[in-house]
């Protein structure tokens, strides 16, 4: 389960992310490195990672 901390960072990303337009191609929480990870962008190019703590950090890769 991710913690409180990660649930609502998640929330406030996706969010952001749908205000700008982009689709959110994948939301997934990994149970044993205990991560949330987002794949967003009309062509999946925008990676969130959310940590434990409810930190987070970002790639944006060129197709």
């Amino acid at each position: 389960m991710p913690t409180a901390l990660q649930s609502s960072k998640c929330i406030i990303l996706c969010q952001i992310l749908s205000n700008c337009y982009r689709p959110i191609q994948l939301l997934r929480y990994d149970s044993k490195r205990k991560e949330i990870f987002v794949i967003a962008g009309e062509q999946g190019t925008i990676e969130i990672t959310i940590f434990e703590g409810g930190n987070w950090r970002y790639d944006v890769t060129k197709t």
